[in-house]
C-alpha cells in the first residue's frame, strides 16, 4: 500500500459521508420547508465526521448513529456544527482527540466549546472540554466514554426534543431547589439546593451519571436526590 492511499481513503469517506448525510437529511426535513438548509447542515456534519472517522460502519451502531444524526437529531447536530467552529478558531493542534473519536460515534475536544469551567459539556455528537489530561487519565476517559457518550446518544434518541426537555427541567427544577431551601430551613447553601434540583436531578444527568456508576455524585445534596441510580442506564456502545 502506498502512502497516498490512506489519504485517498479519507477523501472517499470524508464525501462519501457528506453526500450521504446531504441526502438523508434533505430528504427527512423535506416537508417542512427545510429541505435546502438540513442539505446543508447533513453535509457538513458528514464532511466532519468523514474526515474525523467517528462512525463505526461494521457495527450496529456506527450506520444507526449516521442516520439519527442526519435525520431525527439534525437539530443538535446542526448546533454541533457551532462547537466544530469553535474548536477550528482555538487553533490548538491537539484539540481533536482522535483516540476518543475515530470509530467510536462521537467528535471528542480538549476545549471547544465550554461554559463552566471544568465541566464537560456535549453538544449533538460533539463532547467539549475533556481537558487535556483526557490522554493520560483514565477517570477523565471514563467521563467521555460512559458518561458524556450517554449525553450524545440522549440527543440521537430524543432529538430536537433533547435541548428542550433538558431546559424546561432546568428551568423548573431551579425553582423547584429555591423553594426545596427555604422549606428545608436553608440547611445548605442556597446555589448547592438549586444545583441539585435543576442539574444533578435532570433526568437525563441521572441516566448520565448512572451511566458513569457515580450516582449520587459528588455536590449533590443527599436529602433531595435520588437515592438508587437508574438502572436501565445502559447505550448502545455496551
Amino acid at each position: 500500500m502506498t502512502a497516498a492511499a490512506p489519504r485517498r481513503s479519507l477523501c472517499l469517506e470524508t464525501l462519501a459521508v457528506a453526500g450521504g448525510g446531504g441526502v438523508l437529511a434533505a430528504a427527512a426535513w423535506w416537508r417542512s420547508g427545510l429541505g435546502p438548509v438540513a442539505g446543508l447542515v447533513g453535509a457538513a456534519s458528514g464532511a466532519v465526521a468523514g474526515h474525523h472517522r467517528i462512525y463505526r460502519w461494521r457495527t450496529r451502531t456506527g450506520p444507526l448513529a449516521f442516520a439519527l444524526d442526519s435525520t431525527w437529531a439534525l437539530p443538535t447536530t446542526a448546533a454541533a456544527l457551532l462547537a466544530h467552529a469553535v474548536a477550528a478558531l482555538q487553533r490548538r493542534p491537539d484539540n481533536h482527540v482522535a483516540e476518543l473519536s475515530e470509530r467510536c460515534d462521537r467528535h471528542v475536544y480538549v476545549r471547544g466549546l465550554t461554559v463552566r469551567r471544568g465541566f464537560m459539556l456535549t453538544i449533538g455528537n460533539v463532547v467539549n472540554g475533556a481537558g487535556a489530561d483526557v490522554r493520560t487519565s483514565p477517570w477523565r476517559r471514563r467521563i467521555v466514554t460512559d458518561h458524556e457518550h450517554a449525553h450524545v446518544w440522549q440527543a440521537r434518541w430524543f432529538g430536537p426534543l433533547f435541548p428542550l426537555g433538558y431546559l424546561v427541567w432546568t428551568v423548573g427544577g431551579g425553582i423547584a431547589g429555591a423553594v426545596a431551601w427555604v422549606l428545608g430551613g436553608r440547611r445548605e447553601r442556597f446555589a448547592k439546593s438549586v444545583e441539585t434540583c435543576a442539574y444533578y436531578l435532570n433526568p437525563f444527568e441521572w441516566w448520565a451519571y448512572s451511566r458513569e456508576d457515580r450516582w449520587p455524585p459528588p455536590g449533590v445534596v443527599e436529602r433531595l436526590a435520588w437515592r438508587r441510580p437508574l438502572a436501565a442506564a445502559r447505550t448502545p456502545a455496551d
